[in-house]
């Protein structure tokens, strides 16, 4: 399939496909990052109250004078913040300086106390219901809610009782860790994929690996267009590159059409070279139902 340029969500709305991450984007200089961005091309920005950057994010946004209805804005809840998600949504929309959210993701499924660790007395699952209460009440506030590190495990956990449908699961998707279970799963239930760390991280051994640098040859760009294009070449799939230095976020954004061969040597790397970046473990709630984590 050619490249998409947006999904629609089950919910109804546009996403465009990729999005400025701003995972350890730090303060002075995520804000030039999210203004350079949207006054060059892109329409979607992906943040975190755990990133600790809202406020800039807001003031990027501002920035760039792209009006708001023009753009799709994501946050999500913290882990030290899931007994109390009202109170979370009124601060990032404050520190974002907005009236709505297109997207809320519950950013782990693992609870934590402010100092950082584990809060096993608390079930996410109620977070989940609050968080759907939310969405349902305020429809001027929340245009969807998903989630995201969700195993499939988890996801089954929630579909059980789930009133909403989240509309995405954001993971750590790239040749290294296709998460095929999750994606087959994701699917079948008309949630879209985000896909994070789609190089694999910093100074990613993907950047060098041989598969991808033949592609990136073929078409004459940069490696990291290969493994991004990875993604908006699947259905109901996204993707967030991330960076604050110009010449970067303007080549992130250049996405080409792969050939169905061409992917499927993609995937054949994580057969000989598996590696998750970010490994579930660090919550304090072991693998998280990640079969490779176990």
């Amino acid at each position: 399939m050619p490249a998409t340029t947006s999904v629609i969500l089950n919910t109804g709305a546009v996403m465009p496909t990729v999005g400025l991450g701003t995972w350890k984007s730090k303060p002075g200089q995520v804000e030039h990052a999210v203004e350079f961005a949207l006054k060059n091309g892109y329409k979607h920005i992906d943040t975190a109250a755990g990133y600790q950057n809202e406020t800039e994010v807001g003031q990027g946004i501002k920035a760039s004078g792209l009006p708001r209805d023009q753009m799709f804005l994501t946050t999500k809840l913290d882990n030290s913040d899931q007994r109390h998600p009202a109170n979370a949504l009124e601060a990032s929309l404050k520190k974002l300086d907005t009236t709505y959210l297109d997207l809320w993701l519950m950013h782990w499924p693992a609870p934590m106390t402010k100092d950082g660790q584990a809060d096993k007395e608390h079930d996410w699952l109620d977070t989940w219901k609050t968080m759907e209460d939310l969405y349902l009440a305020h429809p001027e506030k929340l245009k969807a809610i998903g989630v995201s590190n969700f195993s499939v495990e988890y996801l089954e956990r929630l579909l059980k009782v789930a009133r909403v449908v989240p509309a995405v699961n954001q993971i750590e998707l790239h040749p290294s860790c296709p998460q095929d279970d999750v994606v087959e799963y994701c699917q079948n239930k008309g949630i879209v994929m985000t896909a994070y760390s789609p190089l694999g991280s910093d100074n990613s051994p993907l950047l060098k690996n041989e598969t991808v640098t033949k592609i990136a040859a073929k078409y004459d760009v940069q490696p990291a267009n290969v493994l991004i294009s990875l993604h908006a070449n699947k259905p109901m799939h996204t993707v967030l590159p991330k960076s604050v230095t110009n010449e970067r976020i303007l080549n992130n954004a250049k996405i080409i059409d792969l050939t169905p061969e061409e992917i499927g040597e993609l995937h054949d790397i994580d057969k000989t070279h598996h590696f998750r970046a970010c490994h579930p473990s660090w919550t304090g709630f072991g693998s998280l139902g990640f079969p490779d984590c176990k």
